[in-house]
Formats: C-alpha cells, structure tokens, sequence
C-alpha cells in the first residue's frame, strides 16, 4: 500500500512540490515522502485509538471531507513539511491544500472502484493496524459490497 500511496503522491506533486520555488529541487523527494508518511501515520493513528470505523467513513462514498480524519492529515502534514524540509508554516500550509485533497480523492476513489486493484481495503486496514484489525476484516468486506 505504501509505495501505491507514494506514486500517487508523485502524481499530484506538480504544482505543490515538483514546481513550488520555496521547495528546493533537491528537497522534492523528501517531500513526497513526508506527505506520504503524514497520511499513513495519521491513518494509522486513528486506527491505533480505536477509530477504525472514522477511518472507514473515510473510504465510504468517495467523499474527502466526510471525517475530521482529512483535516489531521492535513495538519500533520504541513508540520511534519516545516520541520523535514524546513519551509515555513504558509509555505507548508499552501502545499498540502495544493496536493492532499487530490491525492486523498484519489486514495478514496481508487480505493472504492473494483477495476482498480493498486489498493485494496482489507490490505489498508491491515496495514494500518499492523495485523491487528485482521478480525474485522470479514466485517469491513460487508460495509462495502
């Protein structure tokens, strides 16, 4: 699931990273790579607390903005960006408004459409709970089908 989230990070870093002067060239795949880890540690966090069904609201429905889940990614994000590459906080703010909703829709929409198999709810809800919420899996199968 990780390296799927991270070239869908590199898709839809154009504009946010790939492009933006107050990232330096030579800091782009660390930026990537720090938007990349914000979702899954954030997601994986939510897990970790006992809000998997708030993370799996999330992937209902194809809606972004259905959980406060999108705006913590959001916030870790642009923190963990002022503090691994070191740009300022208006700076980090307007890179993930740029790039997260695009690569969180498609998250979603990849997610929830069976043509597409680069990711798949059983492997993210393992993943993210590191094996632990393997039991719930039969459960989350029947939410969505």
């Amino acid at each position: 699931m990780l390296d799927n989230l991270l070239n869908l990070v590199k898709e839809h870093a154009g504009d946010a990273i790939i492009d933006n002067p107050a990232i330096p060239n030579e800091k782009n795949d660390a930026a990537i790579q720090s938007a990349t880890h914000s979702i899954v540690d954030t997601l994986k966090t939510q897990v970790a607390a006992g809000k998997l069904d708030s993370v799996l609201d999330l992937f209902k429905g194809n809606q972004v903005n259905a959980s406060g889940i999108t705006a913590m990614i959001q916030s870790n994000a642009a923190g963990d960006l002022m503090q691994k590459i070191g740009i300022d906080q208006a700076q980090a703010s307007q890179v993930v408004s740029t790039l997260l909703p695009k690569v969180m829709e498609q998250f979603i929409h990849k997610t929830n459409d069976p043509a597409d198999n680069s990711f798949d709810l059983k492997d993210i809800v393992s993943s993210l709970g590191n094996g632990a919420g393997s039991g719930l899996l039969g459960n989350i199968t029947n939410l969505f089908n």
